[in-house]
């Protein structure tokens, strides 16, 4: 080895720092692995570190509930007493001309719910009786019923509404927001994603950073085992062990970015010094056992289990710890047989956690500064698909669905579709024009948030979006 390497490796972090100047390897190593470096310097130099909005925002983190697989919007939240009254007849022949659904093909009849629905909120919000807890929190909520999309199946529609683009390269949502707002806590990564059941069609790139730079994609905990895969030091290696070996990685690290400047090192750089920090912070986020009795009571869950009730509580602890964005996903919401059997069954999970998310982010003054969204890929037809027994199911829709966000406008509904319910009719919320509102919310212009790649600047909203500034007010 030659002397000059042997040298650089001995080195401590402070003394690199101090004997390399102010070169660009210098500086990314002062703002990423010096805890005590100045804040103004972190600001300026540290990829994950706080930026400045482009006006000040209603919220600055996300929780993110992605149902997988799309709920029934006509049995949960948008209820036609039309389509009740004509409930078994043929679907009306202007309406079922040149329609294309996923499995539909002969000429269907309309399925109104068997379920009943409640105004709530002074009347501002109708949810079914199948959501009684979400119902208390009605106040907190804005509902959406004028969603549409252009997708109708699940890899690319999850695609589309996790990244505005049908197809696999793009950034997040969750990424974007890293991106744009960077991160409150540098133990913990800026956007993290919780799974219950099986993974989305679309895969990781659900929580993928496609053309940013890597440190701006999620990051998954899981719930049994190692809470972040490989996070644990191998056997015989000592904490001190590690701390040693970071240093040292990171000192060629730091020597590379110097003569490349590829983002990518710094990259690896902060990742290495962050998963060092995750070895003592990630064990103490997980272990939810020092939560009071009655707010495990509260999510219906229990310490150390895995579930959506649990994945909620997580996601308050996240938040709560300066964590930008936590996206969850929970599976098994593809009702193309047994539609009314298995929304009870999947509310029944889905409904009291949910709603105490909301409630307890509301009694810790959390709510003030988190958006909670759920919703899905697209929504499901008014027409029924199977038999008209028990294992009547509905279709994949994009022309109407349903998403709500809590913490913004409370009690509130926005958008109207038909009265069959199969378009969207006033105050049409395309996918990106979502995009849009919720970056506005945290305080980003949809079009001044852009990344320069392949020789265009790209943006979350594509080249669409419009805010809905009723829902803001």
């Amino acid at each position: 080895m030659q002397p000059e390497i042997e040298h650089r490796l001995a080195l401590t972090r402070r003394e690199l720092f101090q004997q390399t100047g102010l070169g660009l390897g210098s500086i990314a190593l002062a703002s990423m692995l010096q805890d005590d470096a100045a804040a103004d310097s972190s600001r300026s130099t540290d990829p994950l570190a706080t930026k400045p909005t482009h006006f000040r925002p209603r919220a600055k983190n996300v929780i993110f509930l992605h149902m997988v697989g799309a709920p029934s919007q006509l049995d949960l939240f948008d209820y036609k007493p039309t389509l009740q009254k004509n409930d078994g007849k043929l679907v009306p022949d202007d309406l079922w001309k040149g329609l294309r659904l996923a499995f539909i093909r002969k000429q269907p009849k309309l399925l109104g719910t068997q379920f009943k629905f409640h105004k709530h909120a002074g009347g501002g919000v109708e949810l079914s009786d199948q959501l009684p807890h979400l119902a208390e929190v009605a106040d907190e909520l804005t509902v959406i019923k004028s969603l549409h999309t252009e997708h109708f199946n699940h890899a690319p529609a999850q695609l589309f509404f996790q990244t505005g683009f049908g197809r696999f390269g793009r950034p997040t949502f969750g990424s974007w927001v890293n991106y744009g707002l960077g991160s409150e806590n540098k133990s913990l990564p800026g956007f993290v994603v919780l799974i219950t059941g099986a993974i989305a069609g679309a895969g990781n790139s659900l929580w993928g950073n496609g053309f940013l730079p890597s440190l701006y994609q999620g990051i998954e905990f899981r719930s049994t085992g190692d809470p972040v895969l490989f996070l644990s030091n191998p056997d015989g290696i000592t904490p001190q062990d590690r701390r040693r070996i970071v240093d040292r990685i990171n000192v060629l690290n730091a020597e590379q970015l110097a003569h490349a400047g590829d983002p990518e090192i710094a990259t690896r750089i902060a990742q290495y010094e962050m998963a060092y920090r995750m070895q003592t912070a990630v064990p103490e986020l997980m272990n939810t056992s020092d939560e009071p009795k009655h707010i495990h009571e509260m999510y219906g869950t229990k310490p150390g289990s895995a579930s959506f009730a649990n994945n909620c509580l997580l996601a308050r602890r996240l938040v709560e710890r300066g964590v930008r964005f936590v996206q969850l996903f929970d599976s098994g919401w593809d009702h193309h047989g047994g539609v009314f059997n298995n929304i009870k069954k999947k509310t029944a999970t889905v409904d009291q956690p949910a709603a105490a998310l909301i409630k307890d982010l509301k009694q810790r003054g959390l709510l003030d500064e988190t958006l909670v969204v759920w919703g899905a890929e697209f929504g499901r037809t008014p027409m029924l698909q199977g038999s008209e027994t028990k294992n009547a199911g509905r279709d994949h829709h994009k022309d109407a669905f349903c998403a709500w966000i809590g913490g913004v406008k409370g009690g509130f509904t926005y958008g109207k579709t038909d009265d069959l319910g199969f378009h969207a009719v006033e105050d049409r919320m395309h996918v990106n024009d979502f995009h849009a509102t919720l970056l506005h919310l945290l305080g980003l212009d949809h079009e001044q948030l852009t990344y320069k790649f392949q020789g265009r600047n790209f943006r979350l909203s594509d080249v669409g979006g419009q805010v809905a500034h009723q829902i803001i007010a």
